[in-house]
């Protein structure tokens, strides 16, 4: 049997394999075989009797936990099975704490640990009252926007719409026995949750190539309910290409990225994340979406096998339960296997998904500039230079004459960006222009 979250296999004893028991102890406990190699291969120890007699004394110095030690024997090769049971209490070893993640051992240091300490005592942060928060910093237009999209999705009966925002919040659980707000009432609903909570943001860089091209950069504050809304629009407008096509007279942008699904990861990455970390972090390439959220995966979570059926864990109860009820989140553990079915109907690759630097790192990729409607490729385009090139294309090719005016109508954009815009693409000798400067109008060079 292979290593698992449960199973660890070491060829000698060394003591600082007691920090294996501190881990089992605090994960789902598990056993120790001291004897058997990496491949699982019975390779047998001198010591085993020594060991069953010290180790028990070892390791209840060390951790306090008191394993039940098994000798075994296999061709005449004795070796020890050492079982750690869950520990209902955080356990350290010689002062450190140390946790089974996978078939890694991990020390627990900063947010990570608080986290951990938290859930292990049964605490969960977003349910602690918000010191010093009153119903002042509460924003009453957000809690009328939770109201719409809650009625609308049938999870909040009509009646709603004439509570007050105080019953509102203590119906939602969002205020404490005292009456105090909660993290997560501050969070979701407050007009500045930064005051309070400075992280509580997403950070979105355009990069070109690597890290050392960063082209521009914006930061998305506010509550948390609406936030999704102003990231999807953020990516949208300045991030990502929408490629244009029409369908009779309607003109259809689709964003290159499955909106469906990347709205999906937005709301995952603000329901489980761990707020006493740094900020959400995007960052878009040339060819891919690179997207951070403090807060590991649930510890014993194997990553393989995220996008199939799981339950659902998510680390903010009650935030993930605002956004169920705003039929912003289902809570039976669907989303990430529906992102990758969007994905894959896209004839995109899935996207992947790995614990990195005490967080959990998404990684999507992007079609490539030639894959979207044949545009230009060039990595030193901007993201409102492909779309004006994009418009441009499809407008020549049913013979329009288009103008400056009537591509910042098209595109959203103020006429001065987009004026800056054609003079670049005109400098790059992409288009050219036919006719004055007052009656004129732009086309793509053919070639």
């Amino acid at each position: 049997m292979a290593e698992s979250q449960t199973t660890e296999y070491k060829e000698q004893w060394h003591d600082e394999y007691l920090k294996w028991i501190c881990g089992f102890a605090n994960a789902q406990g598990g056993t120790i075989y001291i004897g058997i190699n990496d491949s699982g291969k019975v390779v047998g120890i001198d010591n085993a009797k020594y060991l069953l007699e010290n180790l028990p004394n070892k390791s209840i110095q060390s951790t306090g936990v008191v394993p039940s030690i098994e000798l075994l024997n296999a061709d005449g090769k004795e070796y020890l099975a050492i079982h750690v049971k869950q520990s209902l209490q955080p356990v350290t070893c010689n002062g450190k704490y140390y946790i089974r993640s996978g078939s890694t051992l991990q020390e627990l240091g900063g947010t990570a640990l608080q986290q951990f300490l938290l859930d292990k005592l049964g605490h969960e942060w977003d349910a602690f009252p918000c010191e010093y928060a009153t119903m002042e910093d509460i924003e009453t237009s957000a809690i009328d926007y939770f109201v719409r999209n809650a009625v609308t999705s049938g999870r909040m009966p009509n009646s709603v719409f004439t509570d007050s925002a105080e019953t509102i919040l203590h119906n939602l659980n969002l205020l404490t026995k005292e009456g105090k707000l909660t993290n997560a009432a501050i969070l979701l609903f407050g007009k500045n949750p930064q005051q309070y909570f400075i992280t509580a943001n997403f950070r979105i860089g355009r990069f070109g190539i690597d890290d050392t091209d960063l082209i521009h950069q914006d930061e998305i504050d506010g509550n948390l309910i609406q936030m999704a809304d102003k990231v999807m629009w953020k990516l949208r407008t300045d991030y990502l290409t929408a490629p244009i096509h029409y369908e009779g007279m309607h003109r259809i942008e689709q964003l290159e990225i499955p909106e469906d699904a990347l709205r999906e990861l937005v709301y995952n990455a603000i329901v489980h994340r761990d707020y006493l970390g740094t900020n959400t972090q995007m960052k878009v390439y040339d060819d891919r979406i690179w997207f951070w959220n403090a807060g590991m995966l649930p510890n014993g979570f194997d990553v393989k096998k995220i996008s199939s059926e799981h339950l659902s864990n998510p680390r903010n109860h009650l935030i993930a339960n605002v956004f169920y009820r705003a039929g912003f989140i289902e809570s039976w553990g669907r989303g990430i296997s529906k992102v990758c079915k969007a994905f894959s109907n896209a004839n995109l690759s899935e996207p992947s998904f790995e614990n990195f630097w005490n967080g959990t790192l998404v990684q999507m990729p992007r079609k490539q500039v030639d894959q979207v409607n044949d545009q230009v490729k060039s990595p030193q385009l901007t993201d409102n230079e492909r779309k004006v090139f994009s418009l441009l294309k499809e407008r020549d090719q049913v013979n329009d004459q288009v103008n400056t005016g009537y591509i910042a109508q098209q595109l959203n954009l103020s006429y001065s960006t987009v004026k800056r815009v054609l003079r670049t693409l005109k400098q790059r000798d992409m288009i050219y222009r036919v006719g004055s400067d007052k009656s004129g109008y732009w086309r793509i060079k053919k070639e």
